[in-house]
C-alpha cells in the first residue's frame, strides 16, 4: 500500500476550508494540522477535522513532520508564507496568484530551484473537466485554425477580497487558461479598467490581447454582475466550442463548411454556416479534487508541478500589464524592436520551443 502523505492547510477561510475538506477525504493523504490567525477558526477546525491546530504557521512548520501543505493566505502574504514553507522542505501547493508582485513570484521559483522543494500553483480551472476536454479537441485539430478565444467571468462582488482587484482575483484564471489552450504567450494587449464598488482596486475589466500565434484573446471580468457567469469561448475554421465552468458543459457549434471530424483541405474552407450543435460527454469532477490529487500525486512520485510556477507568472505578470494598460490607457507590446520579450514570457517562449523540439524528435 502506497504511504500515507501528511498534508497541513495554512490559512483557512472559505477556500482553505475546501482544501481541508478534500484533504481529508483522500484515502492516500491525512490531515494532520491546520493554521490560522483566527483563535476560533482553529478550534472550529480542529474539532471538524480531527487535527492539530495553530494561530502561528511558523510553530506548524517547526513542529509537525510534513509532506505537503496548501498555502490559502491572501495574495499579500503569499511571499513570506511560501518562503518559510520552502526553507522547511515542504512540497507546497499555493493559490494563484502566485505572489502579489511578478518580483516576489520570480524569487519564490527560484528559491524552489535552491532548494530542491516542489512548488505548485493552485490555478484550479486547469483541472476543470470540461477544459481538460476542450484541451484535448483543439490539440487534435478539431477547430483547424483558431481565430479568437474569450472568456467571461463575471458576478456579484465578493466583500472578502479586499488586497487585489479583479484583474489579479479573477483573471490570472482566464490568462493561464489561454495560455494553456494557444500554447503561445500575449505579445500586445489593451485594457480598459474600472472601479465602481471597491474602495482600492478595479472590479471591471475589458480587453483584448494578440497572442503570438497570432490568436486574438478577449476577457469579459467583473464583480458588478447579479448572475454568476464562467464561460469560455473558442472560434475557429471548423465552428466554436463553448466550455462552462461551472456546469462543466463542452459544446460545439459546427460549421457546416468544414464539419466536425470530416477529412477536408484548409483551402477549401470558403465561409461560414450554421451546422450541427454537438454536445461532448465529460466525465465530471471537483476541480478542486483533481488538483489536489494531482499535487499529491506529485509529491509521491517526485515532480513534475501539476501547474508549473513558472506558468503562475507568466499569468501574474500578464493580468498586472493589463491593469497598466488600464491605468495610462495605452496598447502594451510584449515585444521590442529586437524581438525582445518582456522578461517572465522568456521563461515560457524557451518552454514551448522545448515542447516543440520534443513532438517533432
Amino acid at each position: 500500500m502506497a504511504k500515507i502523505l501528511r498534508a497541513a492547510l495554512i490559512g483557512a477561510g472559505i477556500m482553505g476550508l475546501n482544501h481541508a475538506r478534500v484533504y481529508s477525504e483522500m484515502d492516500d493523504v491525512e490531515l494532520v494540522a491546520i493554521a490560522d490567525v483566527d483563535p476560533k477558526t482553529v478550534a472550529r477546525l480542529m474539532q471538524r477535522f480531527r487535527v492539530r491546530g495553530y494561530t502561528d504557521y511558523r510553530e506548524l512548520l517547526e513542529r509537525e513532520q510534513l509532506d505537503l501543505v496548501s498555502v490559502v493566505v491572501p495574495t499579500e502574504q503569499h511571499y513570506a508564507v511560501v518562503c518559510d514553507t520552502l526553507r522547511a522542505g515542504v512540497a507546497t501547493l499555493v493559490e494563484k496568484p502566485i505572489a502579489a508582485t511578478v518580483a516576489q513570484g520570480a524569487e519564490l521559483i527560484a528559491l524552489a530551484h535552491e532548494t530542491g522543494v516542489l512548488l505548485t500553483v493552485g490555478h484550479i480551472e486547469r483541472f476543470n473537466p470540461a477544459i481538460i476536454a476542450l484541451k484535448g479537441q483543439l490539440d487534435h485539430g478539431a477547430l483547424g485554425r483558431v481565430y479568437q478565444i474569450a472568456s467571461r467571468r463575471i458576478g456579484p462582488f465578493p466583500s472578502r477580497i479586499k488586497d487585489v482587484g479583479v484583474v489579479v482575483d479573477l483573471a490570472t484564471h482566464d490568462l493561464d487558461i489561454m495560455h494553456y489552450l494557444t500554447d503561445s504567450i500575449v505579445v500586445k494587449l489593451h485594457a480598459e479598467i474600472g472601479r465602481r464598488l471597491h474602495t482600492a482596486h478595479e472590479d471591471l475589466l475589458a480587453a483584448v490581447l494578440r497572442f503570438e500565434n497570432d490568436v486574438i484573446g478577449m476577457l469579459d471580468i467583473n464583480w458588478l454582475s447579479p448572475n454568476k457567469v464562467r464561460e469560455l469561448s473558442v472560434i475557429g475554421e471548423r465552428g466554436m466550442f463553448v466550455a462552462n465552468y461551472i456546469t462543466q458543459d463542452l459544446t460545439l457549434y459546427e460549421n457546416d463548411l468544414a464539419p466536425y471530424g470530416a477529412e477536408w483541405p484548409q483551402a477549401a474552407l470558403m465561409g461560414v454556416t450554421e451546422g450541427r450543435m454537438i454536445r461532448f460527454k465529460v466525465n465530471k469532477k471537483e476541480p478542486l479534487r483533481a488538483e489536489l490529487e494531482a499535487f499529491a500525486a506529485a509529491v509521491r512520485c517526485g515532480g513534475p508541478a501539476p501547474v508549473r510556477p513558472e506558468d503562475a507568472l507568466l499569468a501574474l505578470m500578464v493580468a498586472q500589464k493589463l491593469v497598466e494598460s488600464g491605468a495610462y490607457g495605452e496598447t502594451l507590446c510584449a515585444v521590442d524592436d529586437h524581438g525582445e520579450v518582456w522578461e517572465p514570457l522568456q521563461p515560457r517562449r524557451r518552454h514551448l520551443a522545448e515542447l516543440e523540439v520534443g513532438a517533432i524528435a
